[in-house]
């Protein structure tokens, strides 16, 4: 089953600041990735918060790939 971020992830100005969200559900994309990144699992997270379906980790992945296909990044000077 292929799911589209698109029909997953919603942006509302109203809701977490305009951040990309789950279906609007006030769970930030970034949130989900650094769930991920922290090794918590897809099931512990499921588990963790029911209302975050499997399909929604995927769009966030998926989101996090799109947003991350840039042509070069350049440090800034501190």
């Amino acid at each position: 089953m292929t799911t589209s971020f698109a029909e997953r992830i919603t942006i509302t100005p109203d809701i977490c600041h305009g951040k990309p969200c789950i279906r609007g559900l006030r769970y930030p994309v970034e949130t989900v990735i650094e769930w991920l990144g922290s090794g918590m699992s897809v099931e512990e997270i499921l588990n963790d918060y029911e209302d975050i379906e499997y399909e929604d980790i995927l769009a966030a992945l998926s989101f996090a790939s799109r947003v991350l296909k840039v042509k070069r990044i350049e440090m800034l000077a501190a």
